[in-house]
């Protein structure tokens, strides 16, 4: 679902001369967002000033990174140390990829003289005698015409030497001595596509970055390309921890159904993420480590595990294999424990809160901009809709609230607890509620979810 008009383009970069990293960075560039590089002068809101929440230790609310910052820094995380390089695919394959090399035209489009239409090819003024045999598309180059004479033709098919124009069907009549009259007047060239007429061989048809939709299948299969160069797609890796887990069946003694295994791997397919194993590892450190370190993928995401109880053994195994922590906590509800770590120069960690809408939280908060990044997708243009009604806020942190979308007005759901599924099931996008809340009518940023502007067979392909 596309939320009405608020959207703006944003204007388009001349990538022609720069080489695939820089155009891909432009790409990359968040538009609007600051720089987090250190040149941001605006005074920083000191987090020990905040109003401390029940049960939260100082040190937690001190290290919590701002919502919008923690955004950023998982963004401008995946510019990371070690150049991903592109790779070439069929063109079946690279749905939802960023081209990493311009898409040069290998032929002229058309590469011949074509017939826009089906009817007659004619030469000179008419009225004209007519072939017995036409022309159809595919077949060799027909015999020239010469003036007073006609051929039947089909759309697509190659038009003979010397035709001044294309007859539509529509527009002529045969008497009944057997010759073609136009019943209204005709142009030189009507209907014909000349060859290159969309473009000559070795034009640019698209540049570095560009987003392979179905429309850019197309284009590359008639331009005559098999197979595309492209920002290969971002691989993840799922660790599901908790001992409390069934995968199957009631909850029942205390055990509670996983919802995050079934619901994660899905999400970051559509995040754009090549999901290439979902392990599941209980409340077990060893194993933690074990599946940490050896996994090679892009990106690792973590479920649960990331407070400082008894059985969270995200942080020690993050401090034993000496990863560098970029995010811990960040100042949004539901989903304040998350955290993002860099655990080698082409690896990732996002550790998820347990609570499945927290969770999702941490999805959008630090995955989506990493994965947008290792992608070389263009960050989202932000846009606001007002709320149909008020939005109470958390005192001093950002609130993510599922919205379903209705005419110009974003309408807040219920059932938005840390731990319900039930309102992000129906909703279009979550709104970004300040500090403090929202009123009736206030315009609040939303955040699309992947199924709602792209459809459910197109973002989970």
């Amino acid at each position: 679902m596309t939320a009405p008009g608020t959207r703006a383009e944003a204007p388009a970069e001349d990538t022609d001369d720069l080489d695939v990293e820089e155009a891909l960075a432009l790409v990359r560039e968040p538009h609007g967002e600051p720089r987090n590089d250190g040149t941001d002068d605006s005074p920083a809101r000191t987090p020990a000033a905040d109003p401390q929440a029940p049960g939260e230790r100082p040190a937690e609310r001190h290290r919590a990174t701002p919502w919008t910052r923690a955004r950023e820094t998982a963004a401008r995380a995946a510019r990371s140390r070690t150049r991903r390089a592109p790779v070439s695919v069929p063109l079946a394959d690279a749905l939802g990829l960023a081209l990493a090399a311009p898409l040069d035209a290998l032929t002229d489009l058309p590469s011949f003289d074509t017939s826009a239409m089906d009817g007659w090819a004619v030469a000179g003024p008419g009225p004209w005698q007519v072939r017995e045999e036409g022309v159809l598309a595919g077949h060799a180059q027909p015999e020239r015409l010469t003036d007073g004479e006609a051929v039947r033709i089909a759309t697509g098919a190659r038009i003979p030497a010397d035709t001044t124009a294309v007859l539509r069907t529509e527009h002529g009549r045969i008497d009944a001595q057997g010759r073609l009259h136009t019943t209204r007047e005709m142009l030189h060239g009507q209907d014909i596509r000349p060859r290159g007429q969309e473009c000559r061989h070795g034009d640019q048809l698209l540049p570095v970055g560009t987003l392979v939709t179905p429309a850019v299948l197309g284009l590359a299969a008639a331009a005559g390309y098999d197979t595309v160069t492209v920002v290969p797609r971002p691989r993840a890796e799922v660790l599901v921890l908790g001992d409390e887990l069934l995968t199957e069946g009631l909850p029942h003694e205390g055990l509670i159904r996983d919802a995050l295994g079934p619901m994660l791997p899905p999400w970051l397919r559509a995040l754009g993420a090549d999901v290439i194993a979902v392990r599941r590892i209980g409340d077990d450190a060893r194993a933690l480590h074990k599946a940490v370190t050896r996994s090679d993928a892009d990106l690792i995401v973590t479920t649960g595990g990331t407070a400082s109880g008894p059985v969270d053994h995200v942080h020690p195994v993050l401090d034993r294999v000496g990863a560098e922590l970029l995010v811990d906590g960040v100042k949004v509800r539901p989903g304040h424990p998350m955290l993002l770590a860099r655990t080698k120069d082409h690896q990732h960690l996002v550790g998820l809160p347990g609570n499945p809408l927290a969770a999702v939280s941490g999805l959008l908060t630090l995955a989506e901009p990493l994965l947008r990044t290792l992608a070389a997708h263009p960050a989202p243009e932000p846009y606001t809709l007002p709320l149909r009604e008020s939005v109470q806020g958390h005192p001093h942190d950002t609130r993510l609230v599922p919205v379903v979308l209705r005419g110009d007005h974003a309408v807040p759901l219920h059932y938005n607890g840390p731990a319900m599924l039930r309102g992000i099931a129906a909703a279009d996008a979550l709104a970004v509620v300040p500090p403090g809340g929202a009123r009736q009518g206030e315009e609040t940023e939303l955040l699309d979810l992947p199924w709602a502007t792209a459809g459910i067979g197109v973002c989970f392909t």
